[in-house]
C-alpha cells in the first residue's frame, strides 16, 4: 500500500560543510614547480561592480606572463592555504564539517599541461590535504577544473577551443583518479561550467576583439569538448575507482517572468533552457533538442568527432551539483540591466541585496531544487550559496549577524525542499574562510565564518580570527540543520 509519509528534516549523514577553489585560496602560484594558470594572468579590478574574468588579450596575456609578481594578480597568492592548510581543515573539523570541497590545480600536476610525467611535489601536496581531511572524518569533495587550466594550454590550442585540449585534461583526471583512488569519494568535473558562455575564465581561449557570432562559435565549441572530456572522466572514475560517484556542476539562476503576459513567460523559459542545457548534456548524455534552434539562429555549428555522441549517452554523471546565489527576472521586450556584477536581467522589487547588487532570493532555492529534482531525479548537492559582504574587524572580532541571517534563510528552504522529497545530497557553503574574489580579485568581498587578515593589495599577518558565523555554523551542523537560532 502506498505510504502517505514525507521526511520531516534533514536526512541521517547529510554532508554539511564548505567550499574553496585552489586559485582563490592556495597562493605559492611558483612554488614547487607549479605552472601558471589562467586564472592567475587575470588582473584585479579597481570597481568592484565590474568583473576581470575575462579580460584577456593576447596583450595582456603576454604582459602577465612576463610579470613575476602578484601586486596585479591577487589569485597568485590566495590566501596561502598551500602553507596554512592544517590550520585552515582543522577551524573545518572544530565546526563540525562532515564534508570540505576543494579543487585540484592541473598546473600544479601538469605544469604545461602535457608534460610527460607529473609534478610528484604537487601529488603530495594533495596526498597532504586527503591526510589532513582523513584525520578529521571529513569527506572530500574535489573539483577537477575550477576556473583554471595551464596557461600553456591557451597558448598552444587557445585553450579548450582546441580538441587537442581534450586528452591532456583526461590524462591529468587519471592520474588524479588513480593516485586518490579510495580517498575521494565525491568527484565534479567543471566547475559551473555554463559560465563558459562568458569566455575566458572557464574556456582558457581569448576571443576578445571577435564578433558576438565568432565569440558563440568558440566558446559553444570550446565547451563541446569540455562535455567530451567530462564523460570520459566519468567513465575512467567508474573503471578505476568503482565506489566513487562523479558530479557535474551547474551556476544556477533560476529566471522569473516580469510579467504573467505569456511572452515574459517563454523568455523566462528560454532564459532557464540556456542555462539547463549544460545539465541535460552531462545528466542525460546528449544534446537537448530545443538547442538546435538557437544553434541555427546564431550561426554555431558543434564540430563533433564521430564517437562523441556515443561518449556523452554512455556516460552521464551520478549527481548533479550547482551554485545558488541569486535569481533573475526578465522580460520579452528588454535586454534588461546588470544585477549586481554577474548576472544581466531585471532587478525583483520583492528582493533585498547584497552590498554587490546581488539579490537575496532564499524562496528561489527551494524552487531550484524542486525544479532541478523533478527534471533529472538524480541527487541534488548544493555545493556553492553564501554572501558577500564588506565585513569589518573591531576589537579582534567580526560581528556578521547579516551573514547568519543570510544562511538561516536559505537552508530554511532547503529543508522545505527535502519535506517537498528532494533528494540533497549536502550544503558546502561558499567559502568558509575569506578568500580572494573569483569575479573582481579583490579580497574585500568577504564570505567565510573565519576572517583573514589580509587586504586588497596583500597586506596583512594571515592571521585566520573566527567570526560570530563559526559558531552559529557548528550548532547548525551539531544539530543537522534543527538549531538555527
Amino acid at each position: 500500500m502506498y505510504k502517505q509519509t514525507y521526511p520531516k528534516s534533514f536526512p541521517k549523514g547529510f554532508l554539511w560543510g564548505g567550499a574553496t577553489a585552489a586559485n582563490q585560496v592556495e597562493g605559492a602560484w611558483n612554488v614547487d614547480g607549479k605552472g601558471l594558470s589562467t586564472a592567475e594572468v587575470v588582473q584585479k579590478v579597481d570597481d568592484r561592480h565590474q568583473v576581470s574574468m575575462g579580460d584577456v588579450t593576447q596583450e595582456t596575456l603576454d604582459i602577465a606572463i612576463a610579470d613575476k609578481t602578484d601586486t596585479r594578480y591577487p589569485k597568485r597568492r590566495g590566501v596561502d592555504f598551500y602553507h596554512h592548510y592544517k590550520e585552515d581543515i582543522a577551524l573545518f573539523a572544530e565546526m563540525g564539517f562532515k564534508v570540505y570541497r576543494f579543487s585540484i590545480a592541473w598546473s600544479r600536476i601538469f605544469p604545461q599541461g602535457e608534460d610527460q610525467t607529473p609534478n610528484e611535489a604537487g601529488l603530495v601536496f594533495y596526498d597532504h590535504v586527503l591526510e589532513e581531511l582523513a584525520k578529521y572524518d571529513m569527506v572530500p569533495l574535489v573539483t577537477l577544473s575550477h576556473y583554471e587550466m595551464p596557461i600553456a594550454l591557451t597558448q598552444k590550442y587557445n585553450g579548450w577551443a582546441g580538441r587537442e585540449t581534450i586528452a591532456a585534461f583526461n590524462k591529468f583526471t587519471e592520474t588524479v583518479f588513480n593516485r586518490y583512488r579510495g580517498k575521494v569519494p565525491y568527484w565534479l568535473t567543471f566547475n559551473e561550467i555554463n559560465t563558459g558562455t562568458w569566455g575566458f575564465h572557464e574556456t582558457g581561449a581569448i576571443d576578445k576583439g571577435l564578433s558576438e557570432k565568432e565569440q558563440l562559435q568558440i566558446r559553444y565549441q570550446a565547451l563541446h569538448h569540455q562535455f567530451v572530456a567530462s564523460a570520459i572522466a566519468t567513465k575512467q572514475l567508474h573503471r578505476i575507482d568503482a565506489s566513487a560517484q562523479i558530479g557535474s556542476m551547474l551556476a544556477r539562476m533560476q529566471t522569473y517572468p516580469a510579467t504573467p503576459n505569456p511572452e515574459d513567460v517563454r523568455a523566462a523559459q528560454l532564459e532557464d533552457e540556456k542555462n539547463l542545457f549544460f545539465t541535460d548534456v552531462q545528466a542525460r548524455g546528449e544534446y537537448p533538442e530545443y538547442m538546435n534552434r538557437f544553434f541555427k539562429e546564431n550561426d554555431v555549428v558543434i564540430h563533433m568527432a564521430e564517437s562523441d555522441q556515443d561518449i556523452l549517452l554512455e556516460n552521464p554523471v551520478d549527481f548533479i551539483s550547482f551554485s545558488y546565489y541569486m535569481t533573475n527576472v526578465t522580460q520579452h521586450d528588454q535586454d534588461g540591466d546588470s544585477v549586481g556584477n554577474m548576472v544581466i536581467g531585471g532587478r525583483n522589487p520583492y528582493l533585498k541585496e547584497s552590498d554587490w547588487g546581488w539579490q537575496i532570493d532564499p524562496v528561489g532555492l527551494r524552487i531550484t531544487l524542486n525544479a532541478m529534482w523533478d527534471r533529472y531525479r538524480k541527487p541534488l548537492f548544493i555545493v556553492e550559496n553564501g554572501l558577500g559582504a564588506l565585513d569589518k574587524l573591531e576589537d579582534n572580532q567580526v560581528h556578521d549577524q547579516y551573514r547568519i541571517d543570510y544562511l538561516r534563510s536559505h537552508i530554511e528552504q532547503m529543508k522545505e525542499a527535502i519535506m517537498d522529497g528532494v533528494n540533497l545530497l549536502g550544503y558546502t557553503m561558499w567559502g568558509p574562510i575569506d578568500l580572494i574574489s573569483f569575479s573582481t580579485s579583490e579580497m574585500s568581498k568577504r564570505y567565510g565564518f573565519i576572517y583573514i587578515d589580509q587586504d586588497d593589495d596583500g597586506n596583512g599577518t594571515l592571521n585566520r580570527i573566527k567570526k560570530d558565523s563559526f559558531a552559529w555554523y557548528q550548532k547548525v551542523i551539531a544539530s543537522n540543520g534543527e538549531d538555527l537560532g
